[in-house]
């Protein structure tokens, strides 16, 4: 399993966005992720934290994956594994359940239609 990229490691990130296509195809994206500079502790909730203080690290949070080159890779890992604590691509782990109940229902609807389909052509 991956490390999350939100470590206490000190890892020298680009300033700039680098297109998906000509980074280091060898490197893990978790290797460019902007979090990997910040403290783990805006990326995941302390025990009993009050909600005002947890949507405001929620957003401070969201606002630095908003600039990371690896959003939409630290998002799908969160979503494939599924990772149930934390921020992860710009998504909070209730929004990241949202996202995962929308894929099975769009997977779902898929597979009926393709059997209706099949059935239809029969």
């Amino acid at each position: 399993m991956l490390q999350p990229p939100h470590s206490s490691l000190q890892v020298r990130v680009p300033s700039q966005r680098v297109p998906v296509r000509d980074r280091d195809q060898d490197a893990p994206w978790h290797s460019e992720a902007v979090c990997r500079r910040d403290e783990a502790g805006l990326f995941f909730a302390p025990s009993k934290e009050p909600t005002a203080a947890r949507l405001s690290r929620e957003e401070a949070a969201k606002r630095v994956c908003a600039r990371c080159p690896v959003m939409v890779e630290c998002r799908e890992h969160a979503l494939l594994q599924p990772e149930p604590y934390g921020v992860w691509g710009g998504l909070t782990a209730a929004e990241r359940r949202v996202v995962l109940a929308r894929r099975r229902r769009r997977d779902l609807e898929l597979k009926k239609a393709a059997r209706g389909t099949i059935v239809a052509a029969g």
